[in-house]
């Protein structure tokens, strides 16, 4: 098992620091906490079976964008349509 900060970590999987102390406090994910210098130091303790469970868990940035430019350009088309039907009722009126 190789050790890891939780900078290091967040960095590897995209994450914030925040979310990666989420991880840590809920035991998501196994860590060592080491004093070094005077000061506390949380070790993530990196595992690859662990790490590909974590890895299906996050869902990438991409991913979310995707989903949300599709409920988007959903939303467009149908205001496109109600646009298309009020311009016939005026072109008709005049």
């Amino acid at each position: 098992m190789e050790k890891i900060t939780i900078k290091a970590y967040a960095v590897k999987h995209k994450l914030s620091i925040f979310n990666v102390m989420k991880m840590v406090k809920s035991g998501k994910v196994k860590s060592e906490v080491f004093n070094e210098k005077g000061r506390e130091v949380t070790y993530i303790l990196f595992d690859e079976e662990r790490e590909k469970e974590i890895r299906e868990q996050i869902v990438p940035i991409e991913q979310k964008e995707d989903l949300i430019l599709h409920e988007e350009i959903k939303f467009l088309r149908k205001e496109i349509e109600h646009l298309r039907k009020d311009v016939e009722e005026l072109k008709k009126k005049l």
